[in-house]
């Protein structure tokens, strides 16, 4: 796909589609709840789709309307053995927590999904859950397609080895139904949308710091979810707004999760000009309008405890620093090499085609500013964040940038190009 190239003067409104981990988790409880669940601005990208689809071969019947998906809960006993194999398609978020929340079922069901998802290591869910008596079967021991046989399991105390919102909501799915308390302790703060979620659908769960504690045997009720907008999506626009000359881009309906606003804190400390405010609260999870403007940057170091909280935003967080004063540092982000693709390796090789100065490290990136781009062809390695980091860089290239595999967009923002478009047009 040939990409938009060489524009100044990016100006306008975007309202960005509904948050993906959200959207996953409204589909779950909503299914595991009693009740019917209606969610509103649900992302109908192909992850979350994947995820309607693996909860339809359960036995839950969901109805998708244009302004709204309707999920008519079973309530955990309701689930039924699958006739088929369930498909999670690219969706890592769908294949690990149905990894938890199939654990204590008492059938037995395949996960599979695409070959990006057989390349995903699941070992760091099945480990933990094992030590509650899950049962697994998985290709090479670690990889999908994985066989759960459902059984009883038993609360433990667990010391997450790895910041991993994933993980961690999957051991919370296979702690609800066990019988007493299970205690969690985190490496670092990740996402909480899964704790905000058990609140929403009348369940109960405790923090306290890195703590964790749950407690089995509850029940949910339906409820009427609104998902705020993907902040995930917005950083791209974001960047954008601060790094093409003459832009001002006003984002609204960002979601604002404190979880999840590490790059907000990194664009002012690079001191690019952003103005947050918040605008409505639905449930536990803020949502706000988000202005910024092409702006002065200069290179900071990023690591530390801020890693989980922009994690997914870190490749185009690296496109942000090429276009900075000096020199930025990404570190303790070894969670990028097993995303959709080592993004590591695959932001180093992209950017380098296109005249950035980077290196890759262990845990990170070295990444040079004050660069110029030039055209080049590109690869999204099937990674949607990858594809639509490389239109933003292209929109500073200096001749023409061609994008393979440009069609991984669609698991998290069909109308990416679209909305990209509506801002120099």
């Amino acid at each position: 796909m040939q990409l938009v190239t060489n524009k100044q003067g990016l100006n306008g409104t975007i309202r960005v589609p509904g948050d993906k981990s959200i959207s996953h988790r409204s589909i779950m409880f909503g299914a595991l709840a009693n009740g019917t669940t209606t969610v509103s601005n649900f992302l109908k990208g192909e992850d979350c789709l994947s995820t309607i689809g693996v909860f339809r071969a359960l036995g839950v019947r969901i109805e998708e309307f244009p302004d709204k998906i309707v999920v008519h809960g079973t309530g955990w006993d309701g689930l039924k053995r699958p006739d088929e194999t369930l498909d999670v398609g690219n969706s890592g978020t769908t294949i690990r927590l149905m990894l938890g929340i199939l654990a204590g079922r008492p059938f037995d069901a395949t996960l599979e999904g695409d070959a990006s998802i057989g390349k995903r290591p699941m070992g760091r869910v099945m480990l933990p859950l094992r030590e509650m008596g899950a049962i697994f079967e998985a290709k090479d021991a670690n990889f999908a397609p994985v066989k759960v046989t459902g059984t009883k399991l038993q609360p433990m105390t667990y010391t997450l080895p790895v910041a991993s919102a994933q993980v961690k909501s999957a051991i919370i799915f296979a702690a609800l139904q066990a019988d007493g308390e299970t205690t969690i302790i985190e490496k670092e703060k990740t996402r909480d949308h899964t704790e905000q979620m058990i609140r929403q659908f009348g369940g109960a769960i405790t923090t306290d710091g890195l703590t964790i504690r749950v407690n089995g045997g509850q029940e949910f009720q339906g409820q009427n979810v609104v998902v705020p907008g993907d902040i995930s999506s917005a950083a791209f626009f974001i960047v954008a707004g601060l790094i093409i000359p003459n832009s001002k881009i006003r984002l609204e309906n960002v979601g604002l999760n404190p979880t999840r606003t590490g790059i907000i804190d990194v664009v002012k400390e690079m001191g690019g000009k952003i103005t947050v405010e918040q605008t409505s609260k639905a449930g536990d999870e803020p949502a706000g309008t988000v202005i910024v403007e092409t702006s002065d940057l200069k290179g900071i170091e990023i690591g530390g405890d801020i890693i989980p909280r922009l994690i997914d935003e870190l490749p185009v967080i690296a496109l942000l620093a090429s276009q900075a004063n000096g020199q930025t540092v990404i570190k303790d982000a070894e969670e990028l090499k097993v995303k959709e693709t080592n993004r590591i390796d695959a932001v180093v090789t992209e950017l380098s085609k296109m005249g950035v100065a980077l290196v890759g490290t262990d845990d990170g990136m070295i990444i040079e500013g004050n660069q110029t781009l030039h055209g080049a062809t590109v690869q999204s390695y099937g990674d949607h964040r990858m594809g639509m980091m490389l239109q933003i860089a292209a929109l500073l290239a200096d001749s023409d940038v061609a994008l393979e595999k440009a069609e991984a967009i669609n698991v998290s923002y069909p109308s990416f190009f679209e909305d990209v478009a509506s801002l120099y047009q």
